[in-house]
């Protein structure tokens, strides 16, 4: 195939790689790997479905798991910070049963990311998920945008709480000394972003030259805009799903995200 930046304009270039079909396609991928200065990473609930966890809105997702001790509850609810607060027993034993990925390993995205950014190919991960499996793949440059599961804390006087505590505590409500809740980390239906985690992601997002989208239907607002404000060279989309974007990406591949992963040889 002819070499990238040698097509002409820049929209000549973006029509000649949408043309492309099949191995030429991640020859190109290889490609602008290489000429990229800073790449950066934008993930979704699809980066984790291949280590075993389910996504939110797919036909297999946990929005279309049916439990009878949850069925009379929208999933956005479950998850929000008013059943946090109005229905905490309810919270917890939703997040109980169905936020837990403890045991659960990073596949092949996770560690292809960790090993770019190790040879210093990746500047950053903007994740919109909550398990720490890009950390468990070696990945240091993390921003979390929803929070993590991995972190617990009193929402009264703040005091930080291990992993695990809320999955192996006996109390319905887990209580802090003080008496506040213990909750995740995680940013609920209702809250705001972290401000740290959107500040770094905003800036990555503007320096970086390429950008890779994985794992996402580009649909969970306020995240999703951070890749509309995406201003630099080279966009890829990695999605089994079609998205909104995919009509401004240079490349974009509606298969398993471990299958291209597994393709860069970086």
């Amino acid at each position: 195939m002819k070499h990238i930046g040698c097509h002409g304009s820049a929209r000549e270039e973006a029509v000649y790689l949408r043309s492309l079909r099949g191995e030429e396609k991640y020859e190109a991928l290889n490609e602008i790997l290489q000429v990229s200065k800073h790449i950066a990473f934008f993930g979704g609930a699809g980066v984790s479905t291949e280590s075993g966890i389910p996504d939110f809105r797919s036909k297999d997702g946990l929005y279309n798991q049916h439990d009878v001790r949850f069925d009379a509850y929208e999933p956005e609810y479950l998850l929000s910070s008013a059943c946090l607060f109005r229905e905490p027993k309810v919270f917890y034993e939703f997040y109980r049963q169905k936020m837990d990925a403890r045991g659960i390993e990073p596949n092949t995205a996770h560690k292809v990311l960790a090993r770019m950014e190790a040879r210093g190919k990746l500047d950053g991960i903007i994740t919109q998920n909550i398990d720490g499996l890009h950390q468990a793949a070696g990945s240091q440059k993390v921003y979390e945008v929803h929070g993590s599961t991995l972190r617990n804390y009193c929402e009264r006087c703040g005091k930080k709480y291990p992993a695990d505590y809320i999955y192996v505590s006996k109390e319905a409500i887990p209580r802090c000394s003080c008496g506040g809740q213990i909750r995740p980390d995680v940013t609920l239906y209702g809250e705001s972003l972290p401000e740290h985690a959107w500040a770094m992601s905003s800036k990555l997002i503007r320096q970086a030259d390429c950008l890779i989208v994985g794992g996402t239907s580009l649909t969970v607002y306020p995240a999703a805009s951070l890749v509309q404000n995406y201003n630099g060279r080279y966009l890829i989309i990695v999605n089994r799903d079609r998205t909104a974007q995919d009509s401004y990406a240079d490349l974009a591949f509606h298969e398993s995200i471990g299958e291209v992963f597994s393709h860069i040889e970086i």
